[in-house]
């Protein structure tokens, strides 16, 4: 079976190059939606010509294909608010007041609970736009619902990209949802509005929030009750950094993220619980149509979040296919629903759950029936442990490359935990579906709610057990995406050699070898380099000189930092830092032929030694820097981190003043020398 073949499958693939295309590459929205009828008309025109023919032109398919492409472009112009004049970016005049309505619970952190909200009006003018909103958090106040409109005085800031290199990018992160500001205020500061009516995402939060409301009343422990809101209710805020971090290391982390696993073991569960009615007249139909209803009614019951709306769109796909007897290509399934969702929000291209659910799904389909040919058991437990492992190990290789990258760690006993869980995990999932209707309706037995907290405490000491094997967890590994393509190309090839073994897959798997080879002595190369930063880290200054793949860390205050702790990690695992030493720091520095003098706390410096290039402001010295400046003349300043903000806002006006260049990590980030 080729992939070509199948239309869909093209065109969701020129789709993705055009929604890349129009987010890396913008094209004005004018000419974009030009070409895009320009194409359309023509095809049709083509098709009108075609009509009477077998097989359509050659010029068909390749307007169809540019068509596709344009509509990706498009289709990226057409969902950013940001490019609409009623978007609340334009608005010139004073930002007075604000009126929002609550779109989605984000998860919170220590300080702040936090949510996306939809801009209603600006100072009574109507508006359109998505923010982020920050509300300080209140254990005396509940959290607040979707769908629930507010007004508040506080004006709209700017959200900060990171501030150390290597760091996750929030700020980008955001922006692919066309959330450019956030909003930050406290309860007493939101005044409430009277409602409209709820909407659907409204309607299934409010369920959400009802039956985790009903489970906090009956015998669960702390831990198994997080699992089962994770579980079955899509709601992984309760989780323990512990045990959280217990099911990454041992490979199970998806269980606890409602995703396209869940959604498929409920199909089956269904289409097994609902096959009876099939021996009725049009049973088949009807069981088909009560497959989806259900199946949309867990998605309601998990809050409809992203993840869990498209894996059941997937699987609504497949439940027809399946039910009506359609000629069963997932292939052509998965890519229709992967197409129809990025015709809704193209920017979940960039959403890496999106991308492994898909790159999952994609590997088991193609590599799990071939892994599956390689024995058969006689034994039906057996059988269904080696059907368990074949789908682990198939849906591991799709994602093993971009996981790596992502994540920079591989779990090596990723098929022990699945195979021990998710043979029982369709029994699991059904068994907590009633455990919800029966609290829901509150005849839940205390009894049974025991055994089930007994059962989800065996997954979890199970799970804990196997990441306690340390020595199978490789962590702290950097790729480049160029690496990550190649080695999927690899993989391809691999596949191909191992079930088709032919002169021409043989051919491209050994010049995909090649190319990874140079890849990798590539990335080494560009890495081998010497490069002097300053890090920001509040009430710390920490200097580095990195040398290839070696480390040096002048501070002054933690003599213990090390390359595991912020903000040194990321940097470390991206640079590929094997060694590192850490040292304290000195007064004076050459740094590519020109000298840095750091002025620490005791404000001490020689005015006769040397005119630094760079004056490094270290652990809020008093001193007066009119006359540093006059002094030493100095051709820059900067403040890092360590610095008290009253002394800084006075020295930067200073440097306003005197037209020098002044440099504060906390706001333009980590200092790195040219």
């Amino acid at each position: 079976m080729k992939l070509s073949r199948f239309i869909i499958v093209k065109l969701t693939l020129f789709l993705i190059i055009g929604i890349c295309l129009g987010f890396y590459r913008p094209i004005p929205f004018l000419w974009s939606a030009l070409s895009s009828s320009i194409l359309l008309c023509l095809l049709f025109l083509l098709y009108w010509i075609n009509l009477s023919r077998f097989k359509p032109s050659i010029g068909f398919g390749m307007v169809a294909v540019l068509l596709t492409v344009s509509i990706g472009i498009l289709s990226v112009h057409v969902h950013n608010q940001k490019l609409q004049s009623t978007h609340y970016s334009h608005i010139k005049a004073p930002v007075k007041q604000i009126t929002f309505k609550i779109s989605d619970v984000l998860k919170s952190n220590t300080y702040y609970d936090k949510y996306k909200v939809e801009i209603l009006k600006i100072n009574g003018l109507p508006v359109t736009g998505t923010s982020l909103l920050n509300v300080q958090r209140d254990s005396l106040q509940k959290v607040l619902d979707i769908d629930d409109i507010y007004i508040t005085t506080n004006a709209f800031k700017d959200i900060l990209p990171p501030l150390n290199p290597n760091q996750f990018n929030y700020k980008s992160y955001l922006e692919r949802q066309y959330i450019y500001h956030q909003i930050t205020t406290t309860r007493k500061h939101l005044f409430h509005l009277p409602s409209e009516p709820s909407t659907l995402s409204g309607l299934a939060h409010r369920i959400n929030t009802f039956v985790n409301s009903k489970l906090k009343t009956y015998p669960f422990g702390t831990d198994e009750l997080a699992v089962i809101n994770a579980l079955l209710l899509g709601q992984r805020q309760d989780i323990s950094e512990t045990l959280y971090s217990n099911y990454t290391k041992a490979g199970a982390v998806h269980i606890l993220a409602i995703s396209g696993l869940h959604v498929g073991i409920l199909l089956l569960i269904l289409n097994y619980i609902l096959s009876p009615l099939e021996r009725l007249p049009y049973g088949r139909g009807l069981k088909t149509i009560l497959v989806i209803i259900l199946m949309w009614c867990f998605a309601i019951l998990t809050g409809l979040s992203p993840s869990v709306s498209r894996a059941t769109l997937m699987f609504t796909l497949v439940a027809i296919s399946l039910n009506w007897n359609r000629p069963n290509n997932t292939f052509n399934t998965v890519a229709i629903s992967a197409f129809l969702l990025l015709l809704w929000n193209p920017m979940l291209l960039f959403d890496v759950g999106f991308q492994l659910s898909y790159l999952a799904v994609l590997s088991i389909v193609a590599l799990q029936p071939k892994l599956n040919r390689l024995w058969f058991p006689k034994y039906k437990l057996v059988n269904l442990l080696w059907n368990t492992l074949t789908v682990t190990v198939a849906a591991q290789v799709g994602v093993l490359p971009l996981s790596i990258y992502y994540f920079h760690q591989f779990p090596g006993l990723f098929f022990l935990s699945n195979l021990i869980i998710i043979p029982f995990l369709g029994f699991i999932l059904g068994f907590g579906i009633l455990i919800l209707l029966m609290v829901t309706l509150g005849i839940l037995p205390n009894v049974m709610a025991i055994l089930f907290n007994k059962i989800i405490g065996f997954m979890n000491t199970i799970i804990q057990w196997i990441a306690s094997q340390d020595q199978f967890i490789y962590s702290a590994i950097s790729i480049k995406l160029n690496t990550v393509i190649v080695l999927y190309v690899l993989i391809i090839g691999f596949i191909y050699v191992l079930f088709t073994p032919k002169y021409k897959s043989i051919v491209i798997t050994l010049i995909a070898c090649i190319i990874l080879q140079c890849t990798l002595l590539y990335n080494r190369v560009a890495i081998n380099t010497t490069e002097w930063i300053l890090f920001h880290k509040t009430r710390e200054t920490i200097l580095t000189h990195r040398i290839d793949r070696q480390l040096d860390i002048f501070t002054a205050t933690d003599s213990t930092l090390s390359l595991q702790s912020y903000p040194l990690k990321d940097y470390a695992i991206s640079k590929g830092i094997e060694t590192a030493q850490t040292k304290p720091l000195k007064a004076v520095y050459s740094i590519k032929n020109k000298n840095i003098l750091i002025v620490d706390s005791l404000g001490a410096y020689n005015v006769r030694s040397f005119n630094p290039y760079y004056v490094l402001l270290s652990n809020s010295p008093q001193i007066n820097l009119i006359r540093l400046i006059d002094s030493l003349r100095p051709k820059e300043i900067i403040a890092d981190g360590s610095n008290y903000k009253s002394y800084i806002a006075r020295w930067e006006q200073t440097c306003k003043n005197k037209k020098i260049p002044f440099y504060q990590t906390g706001k333009k980030g980590a200092y790195i020398f040219k």
